[in-house]
C-alpha cells in the first residue's frame, strides 16, 4: 500500500514542499531513501516510542519510505510526525483520507509529546501557496503558523492527537489570530525611550538625522558617557514597520528559531547587540546549514557593534558587501541563499585604548602613535561606508540632574516619519531604494544640488580640515536629510555646514 504525506523544508528564508511516500509490502525490512540527516534516520526509534505510549505498533512488514525530491537533502526532526502519520496510514492504522490536505510537521519526543520546530512561518506560507487546507504542528507553533490566513492551523500537544484529528475522533478548532490587530496594539512599544537620556543634545539630533536618512554612525567617546543608552533608543525613533517589514522580519526570527512561544509577529523593529567576540558566520550568516547571521536579524532595524576596534578585522570586512548591497549571498556546492541584510549600523569605539583621548577633565596615558594604531583598526573602506561620525563627550552634573523633562521619542518620531515621506515620493520610481542613504553616487549629483556659496563652503571645509574625498558624498548626503527634516527644497548653507561637522574621524590629525 502507498500513502504520501507532506512536510516542508526551509532554505534560507523560504520553504519548499516535501513529499513523504511510505510503501508497505511483504518482508521485514526498513528503508529510508531521499538524502535524509541522521537526525530524520533516527527518527524511527522516536516514532516507534512514541506510537507505544498510546498503545499502537509499527507492523514488521517492508517499509520504504521516500523524501521528494530525492536529489535536495533532507535535514532536522521536524519530518518525526509526517513520517509517524504515513506509516499509520500505509498500515491500515489510520484514515488516509485527509492526508493529502494538510500540511504536516512536528519533531516527537518519546513520550508521545511534540517539540516546537523552527521556520513555521515560511512552512506556513508555502502550505497556503501549495493550496493545503491547513497544516498540522506542535501547538507552541500555531500562534506563528496563524498570522498566515486562508490556512487552519491545527495544534497539538502529541501524536495521539493528530492521530485522533485525522481519524475524526477529535474536533481540533483551528488557531486564529487577527494580524492586523496584534500588529495595531504592539507597534511601536518600545522599552527604552529617548525621554530617559539627559543631556547630549548633540548626539540625540544626529541620531535623529540618521533615523530620518537610514544613515549609519559611529559614536566616539570616553566609557559611560552614554553611547550604549543612546543606541539601544534608536529603533524606538525609527518609522514603525509595515505589515511587509513585519513579515519579512519575522519569517527571519523564525527560521533562525528566534521567536518565542508566545509570540506571532515582530511590530517593533529589531535590535541586535552581538559581542566583539563573534565569529564571521555568526554576524554575516552561513553554517553547514545556512542560517541567517545577526545582520539578517537586525534586517529592518538596527545592527550595534559596541567597541568597534575589539572586533575582529574579517569578521567587519566581510560586512562591506551587505552594507552595499542590502543582503548577504551565501554560495555552497550545490546551491546558493541570499538573506536580507537591509540594517542601520550603529558603531561605538573609544577614541583610545585608554578611553580618555580629548576627554575635558582626564589626561589619556596612551603612549605617542598607540592612538593613531587603535583607530587604524576600523578600515577605510568600512568608514566609507558610515555617514556620520560622532564625539559623544561625557554628561556634566547639571545635565544629570535637571529637572526640565527630555523630549520622547514618539515626537522625535513624528519628524522622522515625515522626511521618510519626502524620501519615499522623491524615490517612488525605485523599487530598491526609499532613503538617501541608498542613493548611488550618480543620484547625489542630480538631487542634492548646492548654491554657489554653499560650494563655496564645502571646498572651505575639505581644505581646511583636510577631509578626505570619500566625505563628500557623504556629506550630501546627510545634508540632504537634514533638509528634508526641516522641509526644505533645497539644501541651504546651514543644513551643510551642520553635516559637515558629522566628519570627526574623516579630519586629517585627528587623532594627533
Amino acid at each position: 500500500m502507498l500513502i504520501k504525506t507532506f512536510g516542508s523544508a526551509v532554505q534560507g528564508v523560504n520553504a519548499y514542499t516535501v513529499t513523504v511516500e511510505v510503501s508497505v509490502s511483504a518482508g521485514a525490512k526498513y528503508f529510508l531513501v531521499g538524502l535524509p540527516d541522521n537526525a530524520i534516520k533516527e527518527g524511527e526509534q522516536r516514532i516507534e516510542s512514541a506510537l507505544a505510549q498510546y498503545g499502537y505498533k509499527l507492523k514488521r512488514q517492508k517499509t520504504i519510505i521516500n523524501m521528494a525530491p530525492a536529489d535536495i537533502r533532507k535535514e532536522g526532526a521536524a519530518y518525526d510526525l509526517t513520517i509517524a502519520m504515513g506509516m499509520l496510514a500505509a498500515g491500515g492504522q489510520l484514515a488516509a483520507d485527509k492526508l493529502s490536505q494538510y500540511m504536516i510537521m512536528g519533531e516527537l519526543s518519546l513520550d508521545g509529546s511534540l517539540r516546537p520546530i523552527k521556520g513555521v512561518l515560511p512552512i506556513a506560507i508555502q502550505a497556503r501557496k501549495e493550496g493545503f487546507k491547513g497544516i498540522i504542528l506542535p501547538a507552541r507553533n500555531a500562534r506563528e503558523a496563524a498570522i498566515v490566513n486562508n490556512l487552519d492551523v491545527i495544534g497539538v500537544e502529541n501524536i495521539k492527537e493528530a492521530i485522533d484529528f485525522l481519524n475524526d475522533e477529535l474536533d481540533i478548532q483551528p488557531v486564529k489570530v487577527d494580524t492586523r490587530d496584534v500588529f495595531q496594539n504592539s507597534a511601536n512599544q518600545y522599552a527604552a525611550d529617548f525621554s530617559d537620556v539627559q543631556g547630549q543634545e548633540n548626539i540625540k539630533r544626529a541620531l535623529e538625522i540618521a533615523a530620518a536618512g537610514g544613515h549609519n554612525v559611529i559614536m566616539i567617546g570616553p566609557p559611560g558617557a552614554g553611547k550604549t543608552m543612546l543606541a539601544k533608543r534608536l529603533p524606538s525613533i525609527l518609522p514603525p514597520l509595515s505589515m511587509h517589514e513585519a513579515l519579512e522580519t519575522t519569517k527571519i526570527h523564525s527560521v533562525a528559531g528566534k521567536l518565542g512561544e508566545v509570540s506571532s509577529l515582530l511590530s517593533t523593529r529589531p535590535y541586535r547587540a552581538p559581542h566583539h567576540t563573534i565569529s564571521d558566520v555568526a554576524l554575516v550568516g552561513g553554517g553547514g546549514i545556512p542560517q541567517p547571521g545577526e545582520i539578517s536579524l537586525a534586517h529592518n532595524g538596527v545592527l550595534f557593534l559596541d567597541e568597534l576596534p575589539e572586533f575582529k578585522r574579517t569578521a567587519l570586512e566581510v560586512m562591506r558587501q551587505p552594507l552595499e548591497e542590502r543582503r548577504v549571498t551565501i554560495s555552497r556546492a550545490k546551491t546558493t541563499l541570499d538573506f536580507p541584510a537591509n540594517f542601520m549600523l550603529i558603531a561605538s569605539m573609544n577614541p583610545c585604548p585608554c578611553g580618555f583621548y580629548n576627554h575635558p577633565e582626564k589626561e589619556c596615558v596612551c603612549a605617542p602613535g598607540l592612538v593613531q594604531r587603535y583607530l587604524n583598526k576600523v578600515s577605510g573602506p568600512l568608514l566609507d561606508r558610515i555617514d556620520l561620525h560622532v564625539e559623544v563627550t561625557p554628561v556634566t552634573f547639571d545635565e544629570m540632574t535637571a529637572t526640565r523633562k527630555s523630549e520622547d521619542s514618539e515626537t522625535i518620531r513624528q519628524r522622522v516619519v515625515r522626511a521618510r515621506e519626502i524620501q519615499r515620493e522623491r524615490f517612488n520610481e525605485f523599487d530598491y531604494m526609499h532613503s538617501n542613504a541608498m542613493m548611488p553616487s550618480q543620484m547625489v549629483k542630480e538631487i542634492c544640488q548646492i548654491s554657489d556659496a554653499g560650494r563655496t563652503l564645502l571646498k572651505t571645509a575639505m581644505e581646511r580640515l583636510g577631509l578626505s574625498a570619500r566625505a563628500y558624498d557623504r556629506i550630501l548626503k546627510v545634508s540632504r536629510t537634514i533638509a528634508d527634516l526641516a522641509d526644505s527644497e533645497e539644501i541651504k548653507i546651514e543644513h551643510l555646514a551642520e553635516a559637515i561637522q558629522y566628519r570627526s574621524l574623516d579630519r586629517d590629525g585627528w587623532a594627533g
